[in-house]
C-alpha cells in the first residue's frame, strides 16, 4: 500500500492563446529548457513518489515525446515509474475526459492496480517547488477523507481560484468554485490528497446534479454536504499558475532577479528536463548581454537585456531584444528589435523588424481576445515568419506558421490586432 501520483495534464490552456494553440499547456517551455510540466514531476520524485500517472488529452504529442518512458526523472522502472494514460473510446464508458474528476474516474484502475491507499491528485501547469511529504502525514494524522493544499491570494484575484472557509481545527467548512463574490482570500492550489477508496466512491456515484465530472464544481461540495473529513493544508512557498500570457511572462523575468523568489538549480531539490545536446553558447564580439538567461546552443551578436533565450536561438548583429522570451530555435535577424515580446519555436524576425513596438500611447487590447492579451505583451506562435522591415504593435498575436502574405501590404500591424 503506498502513494500513487496523478497529475492532470490535459488541459488546452486557451488563454496562453498561440504559445498552446499545438501543445497542451503543461508542454509550453518554460526557463529556456524547462517545460511546465517538470516541476511537478520533479516534485514527486523529489519527495520520494515513484508511481506517477500522467494524464493527457488536449494536443499530447509534444508532451508525450518530452515525457517518453521518464528517464530523466528516474522514473524509467519496472516496478512503479511514469505512465502516460490517455482517454480512448471504448465499449463501455469511457470517452473523451469530460473534466478533472472524471478523468480521474476513468482512471481509478490505475490506482487499484498500483494497491494505492492514497491519490495524490496534482495539476501539470504550475510552477512551484513542493516536498508533499508532509501534506500526506498531515492527512493521514487527521484521517482525512481528502486535504486540499490552501494558500491565501489577493482579495480581487480570489474570483478565479476555489475559495473556502475553516474552522481552527483546518477543516474546510464551505468550499465556492470561483465565487463571484469572494468571502475569503483562502484558495486551492488544485493539490489534492484522497483516501483511495473515499474518492473511488464519490466518482463513481451520482451527484445530485449529474455526474462528478470536476473537484472543484462537484466533488469537493459534495463530500462536504455528505459530512466527509474534508482538511485544508496551508502552504507558504512559491506558487504561481502561469495560465495567462501575463503570468507566463512575469514569471519567466521574475527568474532574472538578482534573488529570485525560485531558484532553479538549487542542488537540494533539483528541476529535471529532458536535455538536448547543444554546443556551448556563443557570443559575438559585439554581443551585449545583461540580467539575462542565454541557454546552450544560442549564439548572440546582437543585445540581449532581461530576456531569457531557450536553446538554439540566434540573436544577428545589430538586433536588440529586451524583456522578451525567445524559445527554441527561433532566429532575429540583423537590426530587429524585439520588446515585451513572447516568440515561439522556430520563429524567423525579418532584418530590421521591430516586434512589440507600441503605435501609440494607450495601446488597445488585443481585439479578438481583449480578455486574454491587454497588458503590452505581444505574442508570436510557432514557425511564424516576420517579414523584414514589418512593424507589430502591442497585444498582437501573430498566429503560428503566418508568412509574409499574411500581413498588411504596407507591413505595419496596429496595437491589437491579429495576423
Amino acid at each position: 500500500m503506498g502513494t500513487v501520483a496523478m497529475i492532470l495534464a490535459g488541459g488546452a490552456g486557451t488563454r496562453l492563446t498561440v504559445l498552446s494553440e499545438e501543445r497542451a499547456k503543461p508542454a509550453v517551455p518554460f526557463a529556456g529548457k524547462f517545460r511546465i510540466i517538470d516541476f511537478t514531476i520533479s516534485n514527486c520524485v523529489n519527495s520520494g513518489l515513484s508511481t506517477v500517472g500522467i494524464l493527457t488529452q488536449y494536443r499530447p504529442h509534444s508532451l508525450n515525446e518530452h515525457i517518453g518512458i521518464g528517464k530523466p526523472w528516474d522514473l524509467d522502472r519496472q516496478h512503479g515509474g511514469i505512465r502516460l494514460l490517455q482517454p480512448y473510446q471504448g465499449r463501455g464508458a469511457q470517452d473523451w475526459y469530460a473534466g478533472t474528476a472524471d478523468a480521474i474516474l476513468q482512471n481509478l484502475n490505475f490506482l487499484s492496480e498500483k494497491g494505492a491507499d492514497t491519490a495524490l491528485i496534482l495539476s501539470g501547469d504550475h510552477i512551484y517547488k513542493m516536498d508533499y511529504r508532509p501534506m500526506l502525514a498531515f492527512h493521514h494524522e487527521r484521517g482525512a477523507d481528502l486535504t486540499i493544499a490552501v494558500m491565501p491570494v489577493p482579495i480581487e484575484e480570489a474570483h478565479r481560484f476555489g475559495i473556502m472557509e475553516t474552522n481552527a481545527q483546518s477543516e474546510i467548512v464551505r468550499f465556492h468554485e470561483k465565487p463571484a463574490q469572494p468571502t475569503s482570500n483562502l484558495a486551492s492550489m488544485g493539490i489534492y490528497v484522497f483516501s483511495s477508496r473515499v474518492l473511488a466512491r464519490r466518482l463513481q456515484e451520482e451527484g445530485a446534479d449529474g455526474p462528478r465530472r470536476d473537484f472543484g464544481q462537484h466533488v469537493v461540495p459534495d463530500m462536504l454536504a455528505a459530512g466527509d473529513r474534508v482538511y485544508s493544508y496551508p502552504y507558504s512557498g512559491y506558487w504561481v499558475d502561469v495560465g495567462t500570457v501575463d503570468a507566463y511572462w512575469k514569471t519567466s523575468l521574475d527568474l532574472l532577479e538578482a534573488s529570485p523568489a525560485l531558484d532553479l538549480y538549487a542542488d537540494t531539490w533539483p528541476i529535471h528536463t529532458r536535455s538536448e545536446e547543444r554546443p556551448p553558447v556563443k557570443l559575438g564580439p559585439q554581443s551585449h548581454v545583461v540580467q539575462s538567461m542565454v541557454s546552450n546552443g544560442c549564439e548572440v551578436h546582437g543585445h540581449v537585456r532581461r530576456s531569457i533565450l531557450s536553446p538554439g536561438v540566434y540573436v544577428s548583429p545589430g538586433a536588440v531584444v529586451q524583456d522578451s522570451v525567445i524559445m527554441n530555435d527561433s532566429w532575429i535577424g540583423p537590426g530587429a528589435r524585439v520588446d515585451r515580446a513572447i516568440i515561439d519555436k522556430q520563429v524567423i524576425v525579418g532584418f530590421g523588424a521591430q516586434v512589440g513596438c507600441a503605435m501609440s500611447a494607450e495601446p488597445r487590447p488585443n481585439l479578438l481576445t481583449p480578455d486574454k492579451l491587454d497588458s503590452g505583451k505581444t505574442v508570436v506562435g510557432k514557425g511564424a515568419f516576420i517579414p523584414d522591415g514589418a512593424r507589430i504593435g502591442t497585444n498582437v498575436i501573430v498566429n503560428s506558421d503566418s508568412a509574409e502574405e499574411d500581413f498588411p501590404p504596407d507591413l505595419v500591424v496596429e496595437d491589437g490586432q491579429t495576423v
